[in-house]
């Protein structure tokens, strides 16, 4: 009956995407209308800062930024960075980037000179929305990015320069703006993924991609407050996630999915810790979650029984990485949350995973695709694979009806090479490839089972070894590098670089140090080898191409290994 139902419910699924779609009046404009003291966002901070801001504010304070970001300068196709952490002033500002149908370009406050610098220049930014902690590594770059033309800073800092404070910048503006009108299909989001060679890839997002969405957000969250009895009846629903604003994860499946159905979300700016998790939870009341499985796992060490802390969770989303038995068990008979595992990518995400309400979880499957997602595993040749073969899974750029997928990218930017090679036929009526490995049963359950190329998660962040290797062969005891994945219990997988020194230089314990902190102070904290391994030479084919895999495989039997 569950395969029926699942069946059923692909067969009569249609997407409606309307010609105009505008992410700020689905996710803002039309609730400070209909429900505008409804709380949009709970905010709270290790400072000890707290404040909840209704849909009115948060359209009021949107508006008085896109006029001050029309005021800079800023049109319709401009790309704004977004440096900023959880917090009220991210949101506002992705609403107004969205008002004057320019492209927002969310960045980690993580990343170093280096990775800011890369996408700046490559994106050719106008302007820049950033957090105090950011203004360091912004404006040792600034000279070299001669696009950017301003940084409005948010918080108590000062500013120097040309830079505009975030305060003296809304005040001067008025409380209401006229939004452009925008088709579906035009640019909205620009977020830059990391690669297995060169620098990271930017993927341009279109509005519609929100839409997109929607189906994978409803069912692993469990209908998100939705009575499917009583779809009128009002909702309680309040959500939740420590996944960072800046990457896809935080942003589409967290901040802009809550806010499009207009429900509060809580902003936490601040580190987390299983400690803090319980006490957000319990303190705001969340009924839906998103939690990586390295915060479910110290979540689960910290409290056996975390029940004490009267939890009103209703249904938990979980991605990244496999979760694993021992972590699901514990969601569902601790918390008492059956748990759904979700799987996607920038480029077309929330594609597949579970729904507890329609098709349970079976412990360690991706899942099956959520409605109007056509989802197979193909070969080499782009050719759908028998059930149980293993090959790679790949999400066809038209629905089983043969409508266009909304989720899907607009390309990669500045890189027709790269979006054509992501293809395995014309780009947006073909399979698009996401180089992860998997095995499909018959009734559409997808096991995983790797990465085909050299990409790897490590605690949920997706590194890609070009990058890091690039920042490491610029140090000049670096004659050649590689970085792949060594497997952690606790991580998923830990960054490990094989380095081959240039003449005359010695290996030693402050040379590693030395290393990790070139990498630690250009890229990102997450991207640095926790772990370096001196080789006289590295594995390479006869025509000179690095094998990776050579030594992830050295990794994984060394893993194998008793003690």
């Amino acid at each position: 009956m569950a395969d029926d139902n699942y069946e059923a419910l692909h067969a009569a699924f249609r997407w409606q995407v309307p010609e105009h779609f505008n992410i700020a009046e689905a996710c803002c404009g039309r609730w400070a209308r209909e429900t505008p003291k409804a709380t949009a966002i709970h905010f709270d901070s290790e400072s000890g800062c707290r404040a909840s801001y209704s849909y009115a504010q948060l359209q009021r304070a949107a508006n008085r930024l896109s006029n001050a970001l029309w005021a800079q300068g800023v049109r319709r196709g401009h790309r704004v960075a977004i440096v900023l952490p959880q917090r009220f002033e991210t949101a506002v500002a992705h609403i107004a980037i969205q008002q004057i149908g320019a492209v927002a370009m969310p960045l980690s406050l993580l990343f170093g000179p280096e990775a800011l610098e890369f996408r700046l220049q490559d994106s050719g930014a106008v302007l820049a929305i950033a957090a105090c902690d950011a203004l360091p590594a912004l404006r040792g770059v600034r000279e070299r990015c001669p696009a950017l033309r301003r940084v409005i800073v948010v918080g108590d800092c000062g500013t120097a320069g040309d830079e505009l404070g975030w305060m003296e910048a809304l005040q001067a503006e008025a409380a209401s703006f006229r939004p452009v009108s925008t088709r579906a299909g035009d640019p909205a989001i620009l977020i830059y993924t990391s690669g297995t060679t060169g620098n990271p890839k930017g993927a341009l997002i279109p509005q519609r991609a929100l839409i997109g969405n929607l189906s994978g957000f409803i069912a692993s969250q469990n209908w998100f407050g939705f009575d499917p009895a009583d779809p009128d009846k009002p909702s309680d629903a309040v959500f939740w996630s420590p996944a960072d604003w800046a990457w896809t994860g935080g942003l589409m499946d967290a901040l802009l999915p809550t806010l499009y159905f207009g429900r509060p979300i809580v902003a936490w700016q601040g580190r987390f810790s299983a400690e803090k998790a319980f006490e957000l939870l319990a303190t705001y009341g969340v009924t839906h979650s998103f939690l990586f499985p390295t915060a479910l796992k110290a979540m689960m060490k910290a409290e056996p029984r975390p029940q004490r802390h009267r939890l009103q969770l209703r249904a938990l989303m979980s991605a990244g990485e496999a979760v694993g038995d021992a972590v699901f068990a514990w969601c569902r008979d601790a918390l008492g949350v059956p748990l759904n595992e979700m799987f996607g990518q920038t480029e077309m995400n929330y594609v597949v995973g579970n729904c507890q309400a329609l098709w349970p979880a079976q412990p360690g499957s991706m899942g099956r695709a959520y409605p109007g997602h056509r989802v197979a595993v193909i070969d080499d040749e782009g050719c759908e694979c028998a059930p149980g073969e293993v090959g790679e899974v790949a999400v066809h750029a038209r629905d089983r009806h043969g409508d266009p997928d909304p989720v899907f990218f607009l390309g990669y930017w500045n890189n027709e090479a790269a979006t054509q090679a992501k293809f395995t036929g014309a780009v947006g009526d073909s399979w698009c490839r996401t180089g992860d490995l998997a095995r499909m049963d018959a009734d559409g359950t997808l096991w995983y089972q790797g990465r085909a190329d050299d990409m790897f998660k490590s605690a949920g962040y997706r590194i890609g070894p070009g990058e890091i290797e690039n920042c490491l062969v610029k140090h000049p005891a670096v004659a050649n590098v590689a970085v792949v994945p060594k497997p952690d219990a606790e991580r998923g997988a830990l960054v490990k670089a094989f380095v081959v020194l240039a003449p005359g230089v010695a290996a030693s314990d402050a040379l590693v140090a030395e290393l990790q902190a070139h990498v630690k102070g250009r890229l990102a904290p997450y991207e640095y080898p926790k772990e370096i391994e001196f080789l006289p030479e590295l594995p390479m084919t006869t025509t000179g191409k690095l094998l990776r895999r050579v030594l992830r495989q050295r990794e994984l039997e060394r893993a194998r290994m008793p003690g």
